[in-house]
């Protein structure tokens, strides 16, 4: 192994290590973080980890953008800002398969998939990270009724507009990088934006919700007020990142399909 390889894996390393240090990743995540961008690095290269490097940037800022306005969120949300390997995983697992194929038996589909993966998984993140800061409450796409800001499986105008711009970012960002042409890129926005769909979609009707037995608080936590919460609709072992896994996952290999038979 060269030194401009040892180089860039202690690069990962200690990105990763920092990125914990600053809260942005727990010390699960930290170690998640670099198996991925070790991955990532090894079936794409440099512009490969750039390309991670972008979603994981913009994803961490917004995560802390207004975060005091956020914080009502923490009666929803089952997680916190700072991610665990299962949240890592969740947004990142495509990529790191992707780069794992492609090491091992290069093909320019492998591409396809990380850039949608990515895509999907930034177009996401902005829709929850700034959705929940539009004026009007979000409409669930079960009931058509309005719900509290944060709640899976609702959309707001403003929510898919930032969708929308977070799978455009990647999609340039990896056209810059690899190249590919207009309709390799319109591709990879489409696949993008259609994989939060997805994921607004697996949210509504098979994530699970439970409510609070103290003070009916509707959310995504086993425990509220200090008692275990109760299932009033999803499945139980279907949570958020399980959700955030199929919507990036599914998109990628339905985007991969696809592109192969044009």
């Amino acid at each position: 192994m060269g030194i401009d390889q040892l180089l860039v894996i202690g690069f990962i390393a200690i990105f990763s290590t920092a990125s914990g240090f600053l809260k942005l990743l727990k010390p699960s995540g930290a170690i998640a973080a670099f198996l991925t961008g070790f991955l990532v690095w090894a079936g794409f290269g440099l512009k490969g980890l750039i390309l991670m490097g972008v979603f994981f940037l913009t994803s961490s800022l917004l995560s802390r953008y207004k975060s005091k306005v956020k914080e009502q969120l923490g009666e929803i949300h089952e997680k916190g800002s700072a991610r665990d390997w299962a949240q890592v995983a969740a947004n990142g697992g495509t990529a790191a398969f992707a780069g794992l194929a492609n090491f091992i038996a290069p093909d320019s589909v492998w591409l396809l998939i990380l850039a949608i993966s990515l895509a999907s998984a930034n177009a996401d993140t902005w829709a929850s990270e700034l959705g929940v800061l539009s004026k009007q409450q979000p409409i669930s796409i079960k009931s058509f009724r309005r719900v509290p800001r944060g709640t899976s499986g609702a959309i707001s105008g403003f929510g898919t507009a930032a969708s929308a711009a977070g799978s455009l970012l990647i999609a340039l960002t990896a056209f810059l990088l690899f190249g590919g042409g207009p309709g390799w890129v319109l591709f990879v926005f489409i696949f993008g934006l259609a994989g939060s769909l997805v994921d607004t979609l697996l949210g509504a009707y098979i994530q699970a919700e439970f409510k609070c037995v103290r003070c009916n608080v509707l959310t995504e936590k086993l425990t509220h007020c200090s008692m275990p919460t109760k299932k009033v609709s999803g499945f139980s072992r279907m949570n958020n990142d399980a959700v955030n896994f199929i919507s990036c996952f599914t998109v990628a290999i339905m985007g991969m399909s696809l592109y192969s038979m044009l």
